[in-house]
């Protein structure tokens, strides 16, 4: 049994992560920032809830004694497209384009990458040897997709510095990118039927992913199977980016 964290586990695609790993009995940390979805989730699953705004480093400090003080596995799962008040111009006339433009990539960057940077940070000394660290990425940092998919570009950059940094110890880094992936949060008030269906149409396999498709991949490269695995992007798109 090991020690696992995951951000952004009280939803979506960091249930489906923590939930995997509690039914192979791991003992699994979730953290999110959301008090109540969060501890829902946590006895649901049978995972302990620690709430904490991973994007904030006073926030991750007061946290820190509340983590284990080990860490076998680390899925940086928090991130998103951020909401920015006054980010639309319906929302704020008042606010130029080129400020509305500045909020909108400091937030996609402050949810997507900052919260994996802080978090890899404040457990790096935590992490065992042979150590698993895995964050989820997105199709867009290779299809575009604006400031979201260039802040989610931006992982997989760090990614390779992390797995260099920390391969000495036996710990790999991968970034796991998902495409279309339903049940989760990701399209807020919801995903229109003509976006679902261009979106599907661009997979080989004919459908939509699942959290729990993203989940077995990461439950494969936190495995000993996957010990000689680091520094890649594994997408969980159903082919719809075949790049090579």
């Amino acid at each position: 049994m090991g020690n696992v964290v995951v951000t952004g586990g009280g939803t979506g695609i960091g249930r489906a992560v923590a939930e995997r790993f509690a039914q192979e009995g791991d003992a699994v940390t979730v953290v999110g920032r959301r008090a109540e979805v969060l501890e829902r989730s946590a006895s649901e699953i049978g995972a302990s809830a620690v709430v904490c705004d991973v994007s904030s480093p006073d926030s991750i400090e007061a946290a820190l004694p509340a983590l284990p003080d080990q860490v076998d596995v680390l899925v940086n799962n928090a991130g998103g497209v951020a909401q920015v008040e006054g980010a639309n111009g319906d929302r704020d006339e008042e606010v130029s384009f080129l400020d509305r433009t500045a909020r909108t990539w400091a937030a996609d960057f402050k949810a997507n990458v900052l919260t994996a940077v802080l978090t890899t940070t404040a457990l790096t000394d935590r992490l065992a040897d042979g150590a698993r660290v895995i964050t989820i990425g997105s199709i867009a940092a290779r299809t575009g997709g604006g400031s979201y998919g260039a802040a989610k570009a931006a992982l997989e950059t760090w990614n390779v510095g992390l797995a260099a940094r920390l391969g000495a110890r036996a710990i790999t880094a991968n970034v796991v990118a998902p495409g279309l992936v339903l049940e989760t949060e990701f399209f807020g008030e919801g995903l229109s039927q003509e976006r679902h269906d261009r979106l599907v149409a661009a997979t080989k396999t004919g459908r939509a992913g699942t959290p729990r498709d993203v989940a077995a991949v990461v439950a494969f490269l936190a495995s000993a199977e996957a010990r000689h695995v680091t520094s890649q992007v594994v997408h969980v798109d159903g082919g719809a980016y075949s790049g090579l």
